[in-house]
């Protein structure tokens, strides 16, 4: 990977973090439960891209170490998703 590229991936992320974070803080709290269901699964689909990069068909060593950690946390956003809006479908049950 030559340095330009590397450059550019590196403002993508960078990018991605700061809007992504801009728009979770600007959520209301009536819309976070969809938002939730809506990042899972985005990360659904991140987790089989982590699962494709993480393969052994001719991608670097980086490639798959990045792909394995991509795996473990989109694996953990996934799960921690589905718990918060479980507990917050919980709230609205009547008892």
């Amino acid at each position: 990977m030559s340095a330009e590229s590397f450059i550019i991936l590196l403002y993508i992320l960078i990018l991605a973090s700061y809007l992504g974070f801009e728009l979770i803080n600007k959520v209301p709290p009536t819309l976070h439960t969809p938002l939730m269901s809506g990042s899972n699964a985005i990360s659904g689909i991140a987790i089989v891209g982590a699962i494709i990069a993480c393969n052994e068909l001719g991608y670097f060593t980086v490639s798959k170490w990045l792909g394995m950690l991509a795996l473990m946390l989109a694996t953990i956003n996934v799960v921690g998703g589905y718990a918060v809006t479980d507990r917050m479908l919980k709230m609205f049950k009547k008892k």
